[in-house]
């Protein structure tokens, strides 16, 4: 019969001064915008790229952005995907306990392989997703190129 010991030994020691890095982070997001609230905090939306048969499909998180607020260009054989959420002013009479949600602008790109055909590329934004499809050109395979170590 296996005996029951928590993950990671009998029993962890307390350390007092491991909350002091915490303590210290929340200590200085009161000064974020001199107001304890941040006006402008940088954000990136996630993104996903997957590789499928015919496509590649890039997915970026874009919650309360609208397609104006978007754009996706190819630029010397990058995908750049670029943006801005504006902050969206409250009455300042409102009590905020906590603002967490990112606000600004963004920009994200990554190179395209040379088999993603520039000429066949649709985006799509529904519910605070950005799809992009590149699809392959067909009959174009990845190379693999061996490198020697010297």
């Amino acid at each position: 019969m296996m005996s029951l010991i928590p993950i990671g030994g009998p029993l962890a020691q307390w350390d007092p001064f491991n909350q002091f890095g915490s303590l210290y982070d929340k200590f200085n997001s009161l000064f974020n915008g001199g107001s304890g609230l941040p006006l402008e905090a940088q954000w990136t939306p996630a993104m996903d790229i997957v590789e499928k048969e015919h496509e590649i499909m890039v997915r970026l998180e874009t919650p309360g952005m609208e397609r104006k607020d978007l754009k996706v260009e190819i630029n010397d054989n990058m995908l750049v995907v670029s943006g801005e959420r504006k902050y969206e002013h409250k009455d300042e009479k409102d009590n905020y306990h906590r603002l967490e949600r990112g606000y600004g602008s963004f920009t994200r790109s990554f190179r395209l392989p040379d088999y993603v055909d520039q000429n066949h590329i649709k985006a799509e934004c529904k519910n605070g997703l950005l799809q992009i499809h590149l699809a392959k050109v067909p009959g174009k395979k990845k190379e693999l190129k061996s490198i020697t170590i010297n």
